[in-house]
């Protein structure tokens, strides 16, 4: 994602009071937003669409937070993006119970507008810096034939330099070896001419 985009919260919270409160506060930072009510709402959200960072109450009937924050931990697509829990519980077991779950902060309720913006600031940054460093590493399934990559995050096979560019910092620029050169052109006269050329000008 481009660091000049809009960043996505989805927001869990039963409490549509808390809702409401947490929505105005990003739309007036300019920040999307998605509100549901539950962890399943959450699920079926993510099962198309993404976010930058989830904001996740605790206390919620059927499945609690910490609950939530497990499965997510354990969903392909969303298992890195950052969680920051919403609770009124905020005894050391019950913070080191949030961070065990997989969350990256907690703030407490009520909220104070300030510290959750500067909260959400904070882990969206961190998300788009550690995207930004990509590191290619691991197994990488290439074709023998075509060379193409199998990129796993989508299911497709890619040439290899749109899946090297994708996840590393590096870029291509094409050109021609001597070699291919010789099979491509070798028997064009051009090639011949400059190529005789080329063998008279190098010393020995």
């Amino acid at each position: 994602m481009n660091n000049g985009e809009k960043a996505l919260i989805l927001v869990v919270d039963d409490d549509p009071v808390s809702l409401d409160f947490i929505r105005k506060v990003l739309t007036e930072n300019k920040y999307d937003s998605v509100l549901v009510e539950d962890g399943a709402q959450a699920f079926k959200y993510l099962a198309k669409g993404t976010a930058d960072l989830i904001l996740l109450d605790i206390v919620m009937p059927k499945m609690d937070g910490l609950e939530v924050c497990k499965r997510l931990k354990k969903h392909n697509l969303a298992k890195k993006i950052p969680v920051i829990f919403l609770t009124g519980k905020t005894s050391m077991e019950d913070i080191i119970k949030g961070f065990q779950a997989g969350a990256v902060d907690y703030v407490k309720k009520p909220f104070n507008p300030a510290e959750l913006l500067m909260r959400i600031k904070s882990h969206v940054e961190l998300k788009r810096a550690r995207e930004e460093i990509k590191t290619l590493r691991g197994m990488i399934p290439i074709c023998a034939n075509c060379k193409k990559i199998r990129n796993d995050d989508e299911g497709l096979w890619e040439q290899i330099e749109g899946y090297i560019e994708k996840h590393s910092e590096a870029f291509f620029s094409h050109g021609i070896c001597p070699e291919c050169s010789e099979q491509l052109y070798g028997d064009q006269e051009w090639f011949k001419k400059r190529h005789n050329k080329e063998e008279i000008d190098t010393p020995e």
